[in-house]
């Protein structure tokens, strides 16, 4: 699941607050790849994006700002190869089979 907008300092941008409580594990890395590669797109505003992602009952879920910019970023530098499963040295796509053993 990837979703977008909400993740910004507004009192209505409250998706980082309604997701992260499903998470079973938070995947910290990815929100601190998306500011570090969005700093070099946008300089220092990137501080106000609050993108997270995370397992949840066994599917990944990825929260991404809302603009075009930053739904392309979290596609193209960081999701499209984590969701392949030729990508190397490792990737989400050849876990997901076993995200829901025990």
């Amino acid at each position: 699941i990837i979703t977008t907008g909400g993740t910004g300092f507004y009192p209505r941008d409250v998706t980082p607050e309604a997701i992260s409580p499903l998470f079973d594990n938070p995947i910290e890395g990815f929100g601190e790849l998306f500011r570090a590669i969005s700093y070099k797109e946008i300089g220092t505003s990137t501080i106000q994006s609050r993108a997270v992602g995370g397992l949840a009952n066994g599917t990944l879920i990825f929260s991404l700002p809302g603009s075009s910019g930053a739904v392309t970023t979290g596609w193209t530098k960081i999701l499209v190869n984590q969701l392949d499963i030729n990508f190397r040295p490792c990737n989400f796509a050849e876990l997901i089979p076993r995200f829901n053993e025990a």
